[in-house]
């Protein structure tokens, strides 16, 4: 996996309209946070957030969850979860852009 691959993944997943055909669930959302985190910054070294930040505490647990996953496969599982979410949409944009991270 490359990172341009990975790095077109993440231009597709910021530029989805939120009344489109591709709508990740908060459980998606929750991946794609974790992987991007740690294939930006490494391992989560950061406070876990307090008791009144559910938010906050959810996405510092998704992180956590991953510590010791490698840059490249942090890569790997956030493009391959896009790439299945697109093609269970099937639409044409969708399509479109399975194509453009293949070629990326």
């Amino acid at each position: 996996m490359s990172e341009s691959k990975f790095e077109k993944a993440v231009a597709i997943i910021q530029g989805l309209p939120k009344d489109g055909p591709v709508k990740p669930s908060t459980d998606d959302q929750l991946y794609f946070y974790k992987y991007f985190k740690q294939a930006k910054f490494g391992d989560n070294t950061t406070t876990r957030p307090g008791m009144l930040d559910f938010s906050g505490k959810a996405k510092w647990d998704a992180w956590a969850s991953v510590k010791g996953v490698s840059k490249e496969e942090a890569w790997e599982k956030y493009v391959a979860k896009l790439l299945e979410i697109l093609e269970a949409a099937g639409d044409d944009a969708s399509k479109k852009h399975i194509q453009e991270i293949e070629s990326a």
